[in-house]
This record gives structure tokens, C-alpha cells and sequence, in this order.
């Protein structure tokens, strides 16, 4: 009995996830977008965007509207970078509003950031919401908040 009631407890310790296809519609569009956002899917990003759709980094103040703009910046943002993807903490909606609570991890040249000629590591907690429109699945709003004081601290650190 003892053996059996181990055996429970190793087994249900473990950490579950959820398939993808158990989360709710609008959470599934959310890890489909992310995707194609970290890993530079333009293709896939224009599936996503519309002219009216709204790219929003609160913190920075910077807002760019229509695809052929948002897919502009992200081209520029995403050059030389090696490596960025989202650490996702926790994530829920609302409706066709999507909040995602994580770290943006990126890799790449220092040269934006003012270390020419190495190569960075950085984290950047943040939040970010994505709207969807939920007859078209296309994105209506994605909205970054960011923790930039900690990227600048891990900037200087390196």
C-alpha cells in the first residue's frame, strides 16, 4: 500500500502542461502569433495582420499600424538577432483579449544597444495582450508593456 501511495505521489508531482489544443481558441492563436513573432515567420505574421492591425510598445511609446508597417519594424528589430523567444509564465484571456505575463529572451548583436561588436543575452520580463478579431482570427492590437530598466541593468552588465 505504501509502494502504490509513493508511486501516486512521484507521478502526480510532476509538472502537467496543457496540449495545445486544450487551451481556448483564443489562447491557441496567441501561441500560433508567437511563434511566428519569435521566430521571425513573416509569412506566417502576415496571416496575423491586417491594415488596421496595431503593433503597441506602451512603454517605449512606439505604435505601428498596417502590415506592411508592423512587418517593416519587426525586419529591422529582428536583424542579426540569434536567438529570441518568449518565456511564457502565465498566460489568460479574456474573450478575444490574450494576456501573456513572461521574459523576451534575445541574443544577438550589441550594436542596437550600444555594445558594437559582441554579442548580448538579455531577459525582459514584460507583459504582453494580444486582441484578436474572432471571426477572422486575424490580430487587432498586440501591446507590449516591458521592464526596460532591467534590460538596460543586464546591458551594462555585459
Amino acid at each position: 500500500m505504501r509502494l502504490i501511495s509513493l508511486l501516486f505521489c512521484i507521478i502526480f508531482s510532476f509538472p502537467a502542461q496543457a496540449n495545445i489544443g486544450d487551451m481556448p481558441v483564443e489562447q491557441q492563436l496567441a501561441m500560433q502569433y508567437i511563434k511566428a513573432y519569435t521566430e521571425h515567420d513573416f509569412k506566417t505574421l502576415r496571416q496575423f495582420y491586417t491594415r488596421e492591425s496595431i503593433f503597441f510598445d506602451k512603454t517605449a511609446g512606439v505604435e505601428y499600424k498596417g502590415e506592411r508597417h508592423i512587418i517593416d519594424f519587426l525586419t529591422r528589430a529582428y536583424e542579426g538577432v540569434l536567438e529570441y523567444r518568449l518565456n511564457i509564465e502565465h498566460m489568460f484571456n479574456n474573450g478575444s483579449i490574450v494576456v501573456i505575463i513572461g521574459s523576451y529572451r534575445l541574443r544577438g548583436p550589441g550594436d542596437q544597444y550600444g555594445k558594437p561588436g559582441r554579442i548580448i543575452d538579455i531577459a525582459v520580463p514584460g507583459v504582453t495582450t494580444l486582441k484578436f478579431d474572432k471571426n477572422t482570427q486575424r490580430l487587432i492590437e498586440h501591446m507590449d508593456l516591458m521592464d526596460y530598466q532591467t534590460m538596460a541593468d543586464q546591458l551594462e552588465s555585459q
